[in-house]
């Protein structure tokens, strides 16, 4: 149920802000004062067309936000499934994550003068498309609107179901088609696998056998390398290590940095007994003699070790080149680590595994899918046959609705064909076996035709006022909008009209759009909606009316004088008489 609408700078509407009551409620006001932008604002607001003409002029953005209050949560304990059609709000909010408290959500949306929009249910950012996809569950806009679901023919089926009570049955019947198409796409693949099948099983063991035989190790690759730099160097390295063993201990007569410390620490450690100022120089000095003599053994130890090897760097060369292939072959590139080469061979073993075993895992599969196909088909021939049964009632029960409607000749039919198919393709979808599409004829003599081709704004919204009074115990949409459901009808028609909504808002919060009073004086809240130029510019106003003024705007509608004393009377009477006030 919608509950409050707040409409900032949008169209002619500079500010306003409307709560909404459960029932029936209409909006009312002269010709050209704004009606259908408080729809256009809502319409918006549920995921319609965005664009910069929508910003009232001299504003930087449209903005139009709606607290709605979700019912009772009855699905709290339904499990649902990742590929889950939800067939509620609270389901559509679990299976996207979104929270909500006390059963109510705050959808907001905006749209900027640089053409930039965004929306919001609650506090999460959504795309357009899913906040028209959460929407569709909470409101029904039918009229010259873009929410006119009976437009969609994949919308009848939903219709249908609903009526007969089998959401939830065709709703585990996606759930059991999708897994037959799983297993279906799976025994394709096993089935183009198999023309190579043995070709792959020969690649894949020659790749096992060259990568194990290899007994590579994970850093392999970098220790080599480091190897090899090391043995291709060896004369300078050589070279390098002599220098600095001679320049640290001296050769050839000479004296070396450690012998010459030594000399330096003998004379620090006679100053010190002349100024003991001097300790801790002397102290350092002691450290870096310690220090250095260390590395010099080090050096020199290193130095004694050093024995160029020509075999040796032949065999870290031959495994360099060893290893250099095998990435070349089974890695990204020659520069990748040595590690995917090992992570190739464990997936080629895995996938071998799998072909090896695929003859019994086929035979398996075989058995699943036909004992699947039974059950699809099984399932989808009794749905089918309750969606006939149902199917009958439901037309049966719109012709008598629409013939108190001022539709007295119309003929509608819901029609259900078999989907069509070869007999080597199953016929059947994820729906099941049935194309439902809902067919009328408006006059005398016409044949059944789609609905959706040949209906009229009014005649659209009188089937659908059918539609939902039949439907109004099963339906999970809170809110209906009609507008335009009083073109072409007048007299006894508009007062069985107003005699509908008012029945059908027992069960549903329901909003029109009408001129005419006697729908009006059904209703159980009244919208004025009016149109009034100040400074210049035009305004839009949405004001609740009760009272007198409800009166003097009810008498407006029966003969366009507010002020008329038999007008008002008049209005009177027949607010007292129809709605109770």
């Amino acid at each position: 149920m919608l509950e409050d609408l707040s409409i900032k700078d949008f169209a002619l509407i500079d500010n306003a802000s409307v709560e909404f009551k459960e029932g029936f409620t209409v909006l009312s006001g002269e010709t050209g004062a704004g009606k259908s932008l408080l729809i256009g604002a809502l319409t918006f607001l549920l995921g319609g067309k965005s664009g910069v003409e929508l910003i009232r002029t001299g504003a930087h953005e449209a903005i139009v936000s709606g607290t709605f209050y979700l019912g009772e949560n009855l699905s709290s304990k339904k499990e649902l499934h990742a590929d889950s059609e939800p067939t509620n709000a609270f389901e559509w909010l679990d299976i996207h994550g979104i929270p909500y408290e006390e059963n109510r959500i705050l959808l907001r949306r905006f749209v900027r003068e640089n053409g930039k929009s965004g929306a919001w249910i609650g506090d999460t950012s959504v795309t357009r498309a899913e906040l028209s996809a959460f929407s569709s569950f909470l409101i029904d806009i039918h009229g010259q609107h873009e929410h006119q679901s009976l437009m969609k023919v994949a919308e009848h089926r939903k219709y249908l179901d609903s009526y007969a009570g089998l959401t939830d049955k065709v709703s585990d019947f996606t759930h059991l088609y999708s897994a037959l198409v799983s297993k279906r796409a799976e025994l394709a693949e096993f089935n183009n696998d198999e023309k190579d099948r043995e070709q792959r099983i020969e690649l894949l063991n020659f790749a096992i056998k060259e990568i194990s035989e290899a007994k590579l190790k994970p850093g392999e690759d970098k220790e080599l390398d480091d190897e090899e730099n090391k043995l291709s160097s060896f004369e300078k390295l050589y070279s390098d290590i002599e220098t600095i063993t001679s320049i640290m201990e001296g050769g050839e007569g000479g004296e070396g940095l450690v012998s010459a410390l030594k000399k330096i620490r003998g004379v620090s450690q006679h100053s010190v007994t002349m100024d003991k100022n001097l300790e801790s120089l002397n102290q350092r000095l002691d450290s870096a003699f310690y220090e250095l003599s260390d590395i010099a053994d080090e050096y020199r130890s290193y130095s004694q070790g050093l024995v160029f090897d020509p075999e040796y760097l032949a065999k870290v060369q031959e495994r360099q080149t060893l290893i250099y292939n095998l990435k070349k072959k089974y890695a990204s590139s020659v520069s990748a680590p040595v590690e995917e080469v090992i992570s190739y061979c464990e997936d080629a073993q895995k996938k071998l595994a799998v072909l090896e075993s695929s003859s019994e895992n086929k035979e398996s599969l075989k058995k699943e899918i036909s004992e699947l196909e039974r059950q699809v088909y099984s399932e989808a021939k009794a749905i089918s046959a309750a969606r006939k049964i149902a199917a009958e009632k439901m037309a049966s029960g719109v012709v008598g609705v629409l013939s108190s409607l001022g539709m007295a000749h119309t003929r509608f039919s819901v029609n259900i064909a078999e989907k069509g198919g070869t007999d080597s393709t199953q016929k059947i979808g994820p729906y099941g076996i049935d194309d439902v599409e809902f067919l009328i004829s408006a006059n005398p003599g016409q044949p059944l035709q789609p609905l959706a081709k040949i209906a009229s704004g009014g005649e659209l919204s009188r089937v659908m006022l059918s539609l939902k009074t039949i439907l109004a115990a099963s339906d999970p949409v809170g809110t209906m909008i009609f507008d335009e459901i009083d073109t072409g009808i007048g007299g006894e028609v508009a007062v069985s009209i107003g005699s509908h909504l008012k029945n059908l808002a027992s069960k549903r919060q329901v909003l029109c759009i009408t001129h005419l009073a006697s729908i009006a004086v059904y209703a159980d809240n009244q919208i004025k909606i009016k149109k009034d130029v100040a400074d210049g510019h035009t305004q839009t106003h949405v004001n609740v009316i009760d009272g007198e003024d409800r009166v003097a705007e009810i008498a407006r509608m029966l003969s366009g004088d507010a002020g008329s004393a038999a007008s008002l009377e008049h209005a009177r009477a027949m607010l007292e008489k129809f709605s109770g006030r």
